[in-house]
């Protein structure tokens, strides 16, 4: 066979198949990748003359083309302007990480069983938790986010419970401090608080020395993790505790999207919203906690008030760092978000709630899926994604392809952010342990008043009255699964079984590393 004598063989089972689908194709038993689809034309013209002519069109139509699509490109690079960008696979990975390694099969068909087990048994093969991170210094990064660092301070006011400090004031008097908020512009819901916000500020400026000082506070506590886990729930139920207060809304996402002006993956860059807008926030809080150490500056007053934050994408979310930071740690980001939170506040605590990772990807896809959900459509989601972890783990690292935003964001299926162990280790690596609790759904669903206990001793809370703690362990859970989910049923029994294969190494390591066998959700309760 000479070198252009290549056998094509479809990938797809039917013919029906093969009119609804883009083609897949393998030349010589080899797949090629993943992404290289061929469009096919349903009814071409059998007739077409100059066709060399069309053909020549054709091609300078491409050249002409590429090369707009490159003076648009080299712009927005010398201009340093990426607003209006979309999220496009990081340029650093275009490489065949994407392909769908030696294995092939149907991804539209249910009874491809046996090769996507091989597909799993492939990925457990590679799994291994030795962590090569380096942790970097802090003036790195503050050389990544000057601004950041010059805002908020190294110390914070003595004899408050909650990071809280004075900030000098040098707006004009009668203007709006909240006017540039980026939160304020982009979210109708929020505009009231803002108002609410705007009409009380000045009243709540300190003056010393002729100055005029705007308290400023960081949160006491994050509850970083994970979606589709009971977070927001757990904040609910904080929520009603006299001491906690939070930010204006749940999840502000500043650390992970907001301050590299991602406001919907699917919209690209905006602004980046600056530390000042995301400090905002925390001003309802910090009125309350100025207000009691003004009231009566006697030690025993001093105020026990804590503010926390609940964006559930801290703990794993770091897809923004090929588009800002340089790539110089083999495909691995070089800055993680707890960096910057350590660098800050040293002494931050964290809640991460975790679920089944199997339980949690369904519900996950049901909450965030497209219109036509079903289980069988879980489920070619489920291979597909399966494959391209599998691809990348050929060429990658396990730690790479987790924190790999091609990867990422070509999987129909969010599988990566059910390996929590991974994003764990990497948060101890920089914290202690006594600083992050991590519970368990079917724990909190089961027993609501055992963990929020925990919960309350954790964040070092002092003892309620029975009608508070009554309140908050009684008040039915919160954002449970829709109706209209809850009718399409549970995923099919072939895909539970595959995803349970593939999550069990990690399970395993999650259980070691937290030295509960509980973590490795055996006996998981249906939620």
């Amino acid at each position: 066979m000479t070198q252009m004598d290549y056998k094509y063989s479809l990938l797809g089972s039917t013919v029906e198949d093969y009119r609804k689908r883009p083609l897949l194709l393998q030349v010589d038993e080899t797949p090629m990748n993943l992404f290289a689809v061929l469009e096919v034309k349903r009814d071409l013209p059998r007739r077409w003359s100059n066709l060399g002519w069309f053909r020549k069109i054709r091609v300078y139509s491409f050249l002409f083309g590429l090369a707009v699509m490159f003076l648009i490109t080299a712009s927005y690079i010398l201009t340093g302007d990426k607003k209006g960008l979309l999220l496009t696979p990081s340029p650093y990975h275009f490489s065949s990480l994407v392909s769908p390694g030696p294995l092939t099969f149907n991804l539209s068909s249910v009874k491809d069983y046996i090769h996507i087990k091989m597909v799993v048994k492939s990925i457990a093969s590679k799994v291994e938790f030795r962590s090569s991170r380096q942790l970097p210094e802090l003036k790195a990064l503050v050389k990544s986010e000057p601004h950041m660092f010059s805002v908020i301070p190294r110390k914070f006011l003595p004899g408050v419970k909650n990071p809280c400090w004075y900030e000098e004031y040098t707006g004009n008097i009668t203007s709006d401090p909240y006017r540039t908020n980026l939160y304020g512009r982009y979210s109708r819901r929020f505009r009231t608080v803002f108002q609410h916000l705007r009409n009380t500020f000045h009243e709540h400026l300190l003056h010393h020395n002729r100055k005029l000082y705007r308290m400023r506070c960081l949160p006491y506590f994050y509850i970083i993790g994970q979606p589709k886990c009971g977070t927001t729930d757990l904040y609910d139920r904080l929520k009603l505790h006299p001491d906690v207060k939070f930010t204006t809304f749940k999840e502000p996402h500043w650390w992970t999207r907001k301050r590299f002006g991602i406001i919907r993956l699917s919209e690209g860059f905006h602004d980046r919203y600056p530390v000042e807008d995301y400090l905002d926030l925390f001003d309802q809080a910090a009125y309350q906690i100025q207000g009691n150490l003004t009231a009566n500056t006697s030690r025993s007053s001093q105020p026990d008030m804590i503010i926390g934050e609940a964006s559930a994408s801290t703990m794993w979310d770091n897809n923004a760092w090929v588009y800002f930071y340089d790539n110089t740690t083999k495909g691995e980001p070089p800055f993680l978000i707890q960096d910057f939170i350590h660098a800050l506040h040293p002494d931050a605590r964290f809640i991460v709630m975790l679920r089944d990772p199997v339980e949690r990807l369904y519900s996950d896809y049901l909450y965030f899926g497209s219109a036509n959900k079903s289980a069988e459509d879980f489920h070619e989601k489920v291979s597909e994604s399966l494959q391209l972890f599998e691809g990348c783990l050929t060429e990658f690292t396990m730690r790479s392809c987790v924190y790999n935003t091609t990867v990422n964001n070509a999987m129909p299926v969010r599988l990566q952010v059910g390996l929590y162990i991974v994003y764990l280790m990497d948060w101890l690596t920089i914290f202690s342990r006594k600083q992050i609790l991590v519970l368990r759904l079917e724990d909190h669903a089961s027993n609501r008043k055992y963990t929020m206990h925990q919960v309350f001793e954790f964040l070092n809370l002092g003892p309620l009255t029975k009608e508070i703690e009554s309140e908050i362990t009684r008040s039915p859970a919160s954002n449970t699964r829709r109706p209209a989910d809850k009718n399409l049923g549970p995923m099919l029994p072939i895909t539970k079984d595959i995803l349970r294969d593939f999550y069990t190494p990690f399970n395993e390591k999650l259980a070691k590393v937290l030295q509960n066998d509980s973590f490795l959700w055996e006996n998981n309760s249906k939620l």
